[in-house]
């Protein structure tokens, strides 16, 4: 018998983007024995438990989905866990969860091939799927994990640069084959059950962004070793479900943003590390922004980036996670 499998979808007022994903799972879930679906709806306010609950009825998945509602929207680790943790306290749990944001579907076969990726690979905790454009094109979706040199890269954007520290990086050269990678993207990410029992849930502390780094970094340190699986093809509407897109730069980005990726290197590698960090970012920031003035271009950056980053930075907020 394959492994039990569980889904957990968490919703914040998109309910259509729920249900055509619900709608691409109608198939993969009749080819595994035992799947369920769980949509967990954080408090949208919009109707969506009853849009999302009245297709499930109309369209006849009852048997394998299901619609709860989160008493407030405490964020996307929040919302998950709602629905995790009565799954593991089940008398039988399933063996494998899957994390699916409402902004994708999946090709034919995507979740098949995760867990046929498990067969030979008792080390692997966590695996991630291709995430993918509506036409084929492929997104990043295997990471190594942030270090200093990756955050002066990532704001200085030149291209010299980026060669030169590209060991160090933290978006990878997007694998052709299964590979063993730091962290895999959130958007579909596959956790073994006694990873969440030996590490514990997603870390309520980030609202969004970051939770699944922090997973797969808290994984890896017990042990766990996380793949990426491109057989797994996931599409992934980038942005629709959180309204952040990150090549968006005409948009603010949002204060939890930032407040993530503090709480991350605070937490994980401490005071001193988080600050070489920011102290990293900010100088390739102020760098791009010169290099732009010089050459008459946009800065190419979100509106306030650099006060909201200093607003939220070891600077401006002490060793607070």
């Amino acid at each position: 018998m394959r492994p039990r499998l569980a889904v957990v979808i968490v919703n914040y007022r998109t309910p259509a983007l729920v249900v055509d994903c619900l709608r691409s799972l109608e198939a993969e879930v009749a080819g595994i024995e035992g799947t369920q679906v769980v949509v967990v709806d954080n408090l949208s306010g919009d109707g969506s438990v009853e849009q999302i609950g009245g297709a499930i009825t109309s369209e006849g998945w009852g048997g394998w989905a299901s619609v709860q509602a989160a008493p407030r929207n405490a964020g996307f680790a929040a919302g998950n866990n709602a629905a995790l943790r009565p799954l593991l306290a089940s008398p039988e749990p399933p063996d494998w969860f899957l994390l699916l944001n409402p902004d994708t579907y999946v090709r034919p076969g995507a979740l098949l091939a995760l867990l046929e990726a498990t067969t030979n690979r008792p080390d692997a905790g966590i695996l991630g799927s291709r995430l993918e454009e509506p036409d084929g094109t492929p997104q990043p979706s295997a990471f190594r994990f942030h270090g200093i040199l990756a955050e002066f890269e990532r704001e200085l954007r030149l291209r010299l640069v980026a060669r030169a520290l590209s060991p160090w990086t933290t978006v990878l050269a997007i694998p052709a084959d299964a590979r063993k990678v730091d962290w895999v993207s959130g958007a579909s990410m596959l956790v073994r059950r006694e990873v969440f029992e030996q590490v514990g849930l997603l870390d309520e502390g980030y609202f969004l962004y970051y939770e699944e780094v922090d997973l797969c970094l808290r994984a890896a340190r017990a042990g766990w070793a996380c793949w990426y699986e491109p057989r797994s093809r996931v599409v992934h509407l980038v942005g629709r479900s959180t309204g952040v897109d990150p090549s968006d730069a005409s948009r603010a980005i949002p204060p939890y943003v930032l407040q993530s990726r503090h709480r991350y290197f605070v937490k994980n590698f401490g005071l001193a590390r988080a600050l070489l960090a920011d102290l990293a970012w900010l100088a390739g920031h102020l760098l791009r922004r010169a290099r732009m003035r010089l050459l008459g271009r946009p800065r190419g950056s979100a509106p306030g980036l650099l006060r909201a980053f200093l607003r939220e930075s070891t600077l401006g907020r002490g060793g607070l996670p």
